[in-house]
C-alpha cells in the first residue's frame, strides 16, 4: 500500500484521501475463488436463464416497471434506450435494487479491488487502475470509502459500475450534484449512456428475434457472420412463431446457443451492445430475455433440449421451507433463490448424492417431498 502512493498521487489523489481508504484496509482475499468461479461459465444455458428468469424477478421486476414508469419514458427520450434492455440490465445487476445493500451479496469494494489488485496476477494492470478509480471517486466527494458497497469484482449499484465507469460515464440525472450508481435514475442514465459510447446501441432496433433454421447448417449459425433480416430469410431462417419478420434491412447474426435443435436467434447490435456490458453471450441473453418478460413478452418458443421449467414462486418457497427443516438455511422462505438457497440445495445434494449444482430442480423439489 505504502509503495503504490506515488502512483496515487500522479493521478492527483491526495494524500489524506490515500490515507484515509487505505488506513487499516485489509485484502478481502475470498475474491479469488469468487474470480474463478463465475456462475455464467458453470451453468447450462437453461439452469442459467431459469435461475434469472424466475416468478419472483418477473413480480419483482414488473413492480419496478410500474413504479418508475415515468423514468423510463424520460431515458427514452432522452437517450433512445429501450426500456426493456434496461429493465433487464438493472434486473440482471441488482434484481431490481433488491441486492443493492445486501450484504450477502455486496461489501465494501476497497478490500476487493486490494486484494485483487495485490494478488491477482493476471490481470493486475487492471485491477490496480480500478483501485485507483475508486479512489478518485472518494477525490472527488461523490462516494464514502464505507459506503462505497459491491460485488466481488468491486462493481457498485443498481447497474453495477466499475469505479471507471463511474468515473467515466456517470451521469447526475436525479440533479442532486453528482452522479451515483446507488441512485436509481443516475445509474440507469448511466448504463444508457455505457449502452451507446461503449456498445453503439441503435435506437429503434429490437435487440433480435427468435428464429428457426430448419435445414441450415449449424455452421451457419456462428454468431459471427452480418447478414440482412431479408437475406437470412432467403437461406431458410423463418420466424420462431410464424409469419413474416419485421425490420428486413436490420443487419444480424444467426445465433444457435445449444444448437439447431433449441431455440435460435437472429441478433442485432443492440445485442451486442448488451453483451458490452458482460463478454458473456448467456449473460446478454438472459438480460434481453429478462427485459422481454418483464413487459409481458412469451418465453422462448423452442424448448431447450433436455431442459425443464423452472420452479414457481410457490414451489420455491416450498423448497426453502422444506430445506429449513432439514437444517439446510436458506435465509428466509420468500421465492428468491439467492446464495443462501443455492448454497442449501448444493448441501441438499451432497447429502443425497446428486450434483451439487445447487439448482433447483423439479427432481430437488420432489426428493425434499419423499423427505429424504
Amino acid at each position: 500500500m505504502v509503495a503504490f502512493r506515488a502512483r496515487a498521487r500522479a493521478k492527483g489523489i491526495s494524500d489524506a484521501v490515500y490515507d484515509r481508504v487505505t488506513r487499516g484496509l485489509e485484502p478481502d482475499t475470498s475474491v479469488y475463488a469468487k474470480d474463478s468461479a463465475q456462475p455464467e461459465f458453470n451453468e447450462q444455458l437453461w439452469q442459467y436463464l431459469n435461475r434469472r428468469i424466475s416468478e419472483w424477478r418477473l413480480v419483482t421486476g414488473q413492480a419496478a416497471a410500474k413504479k418508475n414508469a415515468a423514468l423510463m419514458k424520460r431515458l427514452h427520450a432522452d437517450f433512445g434506450i429501450e426500456p426493456d434492455v434496461l429493465l433487464g440490465l438493472w434486473g440482471m445487476e441488482s434484481a431490481f435494487g433488491e441486492l443493492v445493500d445486501d450484504p450477502d451479496h455486496m461489501k465494501p469494494v476497497f478490500p476487493a479491488l486490494a486484494a485483487l489488485a495485490w494478488g491477482e496476477p493476471r490481470r493486475r494492470t487492471y485491477w490496480e487502475t480500478e483501485f485507483v478509480n475508486a479512489l478518485a471517486i472518494v477525490q472527488r466527494g461523490w462516494g464514502e470509502p464505507d459506503g462505497m458497497l459491491g460485488s466481488w469484482a468491486g462493481a457498485m449499484g443498481h447497474t453495477q459500475w466499475m469505479p471507471e465507469v463511474w468515473l467515466n460515464l456517470g451521469v447526475d440525472y436525479d440533479g442532486d450534484g453528482h452522479p451515483s450508481p446507488y441512485s436509481i435514475p443516475d445509474a440507469l442514465a448511466g448504463s444508457s449512456r455505457y449502452l451507446i459510447k461503449r456498445g453503439s446501441y441503435q435506437r429503434g432496433v429490437p435487440w433480435g428475434f427468435e428464429v428457426r433454421m430448419d435445414g441450415l447448417p449449424e455452421a451457419a449459425a456462428d454468431a459471427k457472420t452480418w447478414r440482412t433480416v431479408e437475406e437470412w430469410a432467403k437461406r431458410g431462417v423463418t420466424p420462431a412463431g410464424g409469419g413474416r419478420f419485421a425490420l428486413p434491412k436490420a443487419r444480424t447474426r444467426l445465433w444457435a446457443p445449444v444448437g439447431p435443435e433449441g431455440p435460435c436467434f437472429l441478433l442485432t447490435q443492440n445485442f451486442y451492445a448488451v453483451r458490452s456490458y458482460n463478454p458473456s453471450m448467456n449473460y446478454a441473453l438472459a438480460v434481453c430475455h429478462l427485459g422481454d418478460r418483464v413487459l409481458g413478452g412469451e418465453p422462448f418458443i423452442t424448448a431447450f433440449p433436455g431442459g425443464e421449467r423452472p420452479l414457481t414462486l410457490a414451489e420455491i418457497q416450498e423448497v426453502q421451507r422444506r430445506l429449513t427443516r432439514s437444517g439446510f438455511d436458506t435465509g428466509g422462505v420468500d421465492g428468491r433463490v439467492g446464495n443462501m438457497t443455492m448454497r442449501a440445495v448444493a448441501g441438499f445434494q451432497r447429502k443425497i448424492g446428486l450434483q451439487p449444482d445447487g439448482y433447483a430442480s423439479l427432481d430437488v423439489l420432489a426428493q425434499l417431498r419423499k423427505g429424504r
